[in-house]
Formats: C-alpha cells, sequence, structure tokens
C-alpha cells in the first residue's frame, strides 16, 4: 500500500461526521427509466443542512444576535436574493441560474420529526415519506411508491449494483443502481456502533471533524492537481470541476437522464457542521454546486424539463453553539432547480426568529411540510392525483395550497 493510498484509507476510516448516517464513504445513485419526458432528480443532503445558514434571513432583526460569527460578510459578498435572504456566498456560482430563474429555496420547512434529531431516524422519515420512524406500517421509500402508480415501468440494468440501498427508493418497483468506486465499506451495525461513540466521545468527534476536512482538501486540491485537467462546458456558468464523486455521480446521472432514464436520486454527505461550521459548509455547498452545475451542463436541452430537489433530514439550531457551529433542529430549507421550475423565488410562510417565535425556544418553527413540496414537484412533473400523493405516496399527507414550485 502506497504512502498515499495508506493516507486516505486511514481518512476514510474516520470520516463519519456526527454519524455514519453523514458519511460521504458511500453514496449510491439509484435510477429508473418512466414514461415522460420530464425528469426528477432528487438529493438527499445527510447530517442535516443549515437552512438558515444557506439562505440566511438577514432582514429578520433577531438574526444577528442569534449567530454572532455565522452572519455572512467575512466570508464574502452574499447574493441577495429577495430584499430579505441572501444566499451563502459558496453557492455564488449558482447565482445565474437564480437570474435565469433556474434556482429557487423553500425556507421553514421540515418533515414531520421532532425532537429526538437522530440522523437515523430523521433520514428514515424523509426517504419512508411518512409520520413515523418506523413508517406505520408503510414500507419502501416515497419515491418507488410513486413508481409503482405508474404503468408498464422499465429500467435500465446495465449497471453495477451499489453498496448500498437508499430507502427512498426501494420496494416493489424495479430501479436499477450504480456507485463509484470507494475504498471502505462499513455494516450497518459498524456505522451505528461509530455513531455512539462520536456522540460520547469529544476527542473523536474532533478527531473526525478533522479528518473531514483533509479528506475533502485531498479530494478537492490534491487528486484535482495530480489530474490537471479542468472540465469546461458550453458557456462560462456551467464551467464544472472535473473529481470527486459528486460529479461523477452527477455526469453518470445526466448522461442516463439524456436517455431513456426519467426518475434519478443520489446523496450527497457532509452537512453535519456541529463546529467549525464556516468552513465545513462551505465545502459542503461547493460540492453541491458543483453537483448542479455539472448536472445542467451535461443534461444539454433535457435541462428545461428536469426539476432537481435537494432535501435534507432536519434544519439546525437557530442559536450557534460554543464551538461556531450548529446543532440539530427542525426547521430548515430545501433547494430546487432546473428549467422545469419556476426560480427566482424563496418560497415561506417566515415564521420569525423572536424567542417566542422559535420551535421549543431554540429551532427554527417548520411552517410547511417539506414532503408537500416534493408532492407539489412530482404532481407538476408526472401528472398524480392528488389522493394517490396524500394516500399512497405520502399516507397521511395534506398537500396543502399549491405552492407553484413548476413552470
Amino acid at each position: 500500500m502506497t504512502d498515499l493510498s495508506r493516507r486516505k484509507f486511514l481518512i476514510n476510516s474516520t470520516v463519519l461526521g456526527c454519524s455514519a448516517a453523514a458519511s460521504p464513504l458511500l453514496a449510491p445513485v439509484t435510477l429508473a427509466q418512466a414514461p415522460w419526458e420530464n425528469r426528477l432528480i432528487v438529493i438527499i443532503l445527510r447530517g442535516g443542512m443549515d437552512g438558515l445558514d444557506v439562505v440566511q434571513p438577514y432582514g429578520d432583526p433577531a438574526l444577528g444576535t442569534l449567530r454572532k460569527s455565522l452572519v455572512f460578510g467575512e466570508d464574502g459578498d452574499a447574493s441577495d436574493l429577495d430584499g430579505y435572504f441572501s444566499m451563502h456566498p459558496a453557492l455564488a456560482p449558482l447565482k445565474p441560474l437564480w437570474d435565469d430563474e433556474d434556482l429557487a429555496f423553500t425556507h421553514a420547512v421540515s418533515t414531520p420529526y421532532r425532537d429526538k434529531r437522530s440522523h437515523f431516524d430523521g433520514q428514515d422519515i424523509l426517504e419512508a415519506g411518512s409520520g413515523e420512524v418506523f413508517g406505520g406500517g408503510v414500507r419502501g421509500g416515497w419515491l418507488n411508491r410513486m413508481l409503482q402508480e405508474v404503468p408498464d415501468i422499465t429500467v435500465q440494468t446495465t449497471y453495477a449494483v451499489g453498496r448500498e440501498q437508499m430507502l427512498l427508493t426501494s420496494g416493489a418497483a424495479p430501479v436499477s443502481r450504480w456507485s463509484p468506486e470507494a475504498e471502505l465499506n462499513l455494516s450497518p451495525q459498524a456505522k451505528r456502533l461509530l455513531e455512539l461513540i462520536h456522540h460520547s466521545d469529544p476527542l473523536f468527534q474532533e478527531a473526525a471533524t478533522d479528518a473531514i476536512a483533509i479528506a475533502e482538501e485531498i479530494e478537492m486540491t490534491g487528486e484535482l492537481a495530480e489530474e490537471g485537467e479542468m472540465m469546461m462546458a458550453e458557456t462560462p456558468m456551467m464551467n464544472t470541476v472535473k473529481g470527486g464523486d459528486h460529479v461523477e455521480i452527477a455526469e453518470f446521472v445526466a448522461d442516463r437522464l439524456r436517455g431513456d432514464a426519467r426518475i434519478a436520486a443520489f446523496s450527497l454527505n457532509g452537512w453535519d457542521t456541529h463546529s467549525n461550521q464556516r468552513s465545513g459548509l462551505r465545502r459542503s455547498l461547493k460540492r453541491l454546486s458543483d453537483t448542479i452545475l455539472t448536472l445542467r451542463a451535461r443534461l444539454g436541452p433535457a435541462w428545461q424539463s428536469t426539476a432537481i430537489v435537494a432535501m435534507t433530514e432536519f434544519g439546525r439550531t437557530a442559536r450557534e453553539n460554543g464551538t461556531k457551529g450548529t446543532d440539530h433542529g427542525t426547521g430548515g430549507a430545501m433547494l430546487m432547480a432546473g428549467g422545469a421550475v419556476r426560480g427566482k423565488r424563496v418560497i415561506t410562510d417566515w415564521p420569525g426568529l423572536s424567542d417566542g417565535d422559535l420551535y421549543d425556544g431554540r429551532d427554527l418553527l417548520p411552517t410547511r411540510d417539506v414532503r408537500a413540496h416534493a408532492a407539489w414537484a412530482m404532481r407538476g412533473l408526472f401528472g398524480l392525483k392528488t389522493q394517490t400523493l396524500e394516500q399512497v405516496v405520502f399516507p397521511g399527507l395534506d398537500l396543502g395550497a399549491d405552492p407553484g414550485i413548476l413552470l
């Protein structure tokens, strides 16, 4: 084993964030064909993305009191969105999408999960689409249940099976799986054990956070320097860095969606920012930005019939903690992109950040179910009936008013 490969193995062995549920080691992709021209890409942002940092409500007077070191300024110029919300500087490469009305956000949203704030349970609820940790009898994931309602579904069958199947796409409807190469595979039992160790050992927590930073620096600098190449798209706005699993995944997905596939789902990890959030979130947002721009570049004309929905299991605390990070919270944000999206909007029933407005005195109060936004997107893309969405795909969900997500 060379020094470089040994170093990468040791790093990969400890890159676990707050839990293995937020680990960047595993990033499976699932795809399914469907009899539509429209395309849907669901990205699960594992680890609990801090929506209050990604889309900051600078117009809320309480923000500066809650987050003294996390308010935009030192990181560079934030992009004002609508006179009340601004977009994190690390997402600046996506500003042209916003200007072209191909990018939107929803804010103050969450699943029905409350209070326990476990990554595993939160992700299970997000992917199962249910209101309970174990689904209340609901089996499989909501994307697979949607596929079961469509006649004559076919799948791509020529790709290698990934290491781990997403709950989101598990179920009776057949889907194909593919994943990039990885150097380490962990059993669910090992991942759970490491989560428990991480939460109870502050020294391990600090070491894991450092390992994430080192691993991502290797990915973003060392490996790119070795390759020495940049992939140029059709226009300067669509430049994407060549390198890293997230770019490889985006390229693979876009290539399949240009063909017969119409639905894709995959994960981006590393959103668990308990400490040093300023640098950690910037790295994760760069990966997200690279992913979306790569999808746009590779999809070509198919971009116009595509909707990307990026969701996370929960938001983070309204107040920053003592290590310049944030802890597991409730309300958060969802990102949507694509030519099919009615963009240049922050969709929200904003609850406010004053003490009396916070959920349980600590979190952004959710004012809309994030599943409803996903359901409205599917209704617009694929023509599914409201009854099917509320009773089958997301059992017990009330869609509420149409937020007008799509064109």
